[in-house]
């Protein structure tokens, strides 16, 4: 179940980066930037209305945590940067690459209080495959 559902994911951040990457092409990043996130609070300000969840606490939460909407800014003008350069397919390519490394990282080490994963041979093989498949998309 949650395979399909992450294979899903997948579809819809092929969508929105085509999207997003198209409509930063027509009026330009920055007004691009403030109208998808603008459109982001108010599906969830709705989403947040139907569910008719509290909003809980965020007293004594680490500052770091917070950083997840910082970045997401930065994803999304990278996104839209690479998208009228490189593609829809390299872009996500790449991109992928980018979040393997780094999760493996956080993983190997146990990076923000996340449990130990270490780095096997799987794993590397893994990347290895995908390294040859971005590098015959960028030769070829």
């Amino acid at each position: 179940m949650f395979e399909f559902v992450a294979v899903f994911n997948g579809v819809l951040i092929a969508l929105m980066i085509s999207f997003n990457g198209l409509l930063a092409q027509h009026i330009g990043n920055n007004k691009s930037l403030i109208i998808i996130h603008l459109v982001g609070l108010i599906g969830t300000s709705i989403i947040f209305l139907i569910s008719r969840n509290k909003l809980k606490s965020t007293k004594g939460l680490p500052k770091y945590l917070f950083l997840g909407g910082a970045i997401g800014i930065f994803n999304v003008t990278m996104n839209n940067v690479c998208f009228d350069k490189l593609g829809v397919a390299l872009t996500i390519s790449l991109g992928l690459m980018g979040q393997l490394i780094a999760s493996m990282s956080i993983d190997h080490f146990g990076l923000l209080g996340v449990k130990k994963n270490k780095i096997n041979i799987r794993k590397l093989t893994g990347i290895a495959i995908m390294s040859i498949g971005i590098i015959v998309m960028i030769i070829l």
